[in-house]
């Protein structure tokens, strides 16, 4: 089907018209038949997409039905709440928080919770933090983001918008009782999916502003850098598959930073 742009003209005369530049080819909704608006389960299960378009189908769906990713933990936030579970952190954040939690599982026992979503920007965890973090009644969150907001995984975004989401965070975390960790996000010099990008400086001045908003409010700071960043910002070699993600390696030196920053948060 043809999506057929409306203009003024098109109108006065009467005769459709299909833009050269903007006429697609709308695809096929494979998720025409899950639930909108407000319901009681909103969370359907689907199977896994295998290829790149099935992939990209999926991601839009994300993007426009569960845009905070509230379905990807809500049946284990559900049963941690029903079973009265001790939670002592949670860890809030992207692919590196996900990856972390794949790799490094250990770490995540004995009441540290890994909530990390591959791909997420600050609007979406901001969308998720009372599901993933309030709801849980935590000791402490550390919250590691701004990767993807300076990707633009989600669009554009001012400075001050993403760390404006990140203070919303924090907020929402004192306001119930819960002590907020904030981390640096770790360095890169280049995004292989966003490969115009130049993150360096950017990363620079959100960890710059997190450690002054963290100082500022009786927060704790914590820097991976010191054990990840080569001089430039970039991954010291062995400790990223692609640059941005830690491998087992990488997990293992931001594993010591993270267990003392536990210990302070939770003690």
């Amino acid at each position: 089907m043809l999506r057929r742009p409306v203009t003024a003209m098109s109108l006065l005369l009467g005769v459709p018209f299909i833009s050269p530049i903007c006429a697609q080819i709308v695809a096929p909704d494979d998720y025409a038949s899950d639930p909108v608006g407000i319901v009681d389960r909103p969370c359907i299960v689907h199977p896994a997409p295998i290829d790149d378009k099935a992939k990209a189908a999926y991601r839009l769906h994300l993007q426009t039905r569960d845009f905070g990713g509230l379905c990807r933990y809500a049946a284990d936030d559900a049963r941690l709440i029903a079973a009265k579970t001790p939670v002592r952190i949670v860890f809030m954040g992207d692919s590196i928080t996900e990856g972390w939690a794949q790799k490094d599982p250990a770490l995540f026992a004995n009441g540290v919770v890994g909530r990390g979503i591959s791909g997420q920007t600050t609007p979406q965890m901001l969308v998720r933090f009372r599901q993933d973090v309030i709801d849980l009644h935590p000791k402490a969150v550390h919250i590691m983001a701004g990767t993807n907001d300076i990707a633009g995984n989600t669009g554009a975004a001012t400075m001050a918008t993403v760390t404006g989401n990140i203070r919303s965070m924090a907020e929402l975390a004192k306001a119930n009782g819960i002590r907020v960790v904030i981390a640096s996000v770790p360095p890169a010099i280049e995004f292989p999916w966003r490969k115009d990008k130049k993150p360096a400086p950017q990363i620079a001045a959100i960890n710059a502003w997190a450690k002054g908003y963290a100082a500022a409010n009786g927060f704790q700071w914590v820097d991976y850098h010191p054990v990840l960043a080569t001089a430039d910002g970039a991954m010291k070699p062995g400790l990223a598959s692609d640059g941005v993600h830690p491998t087992e390696a990488g997990y293992a030196a931001m594993r010591p930073v993270a267990l003392a920053a536990i210990a302070h948060a939770t003690r």
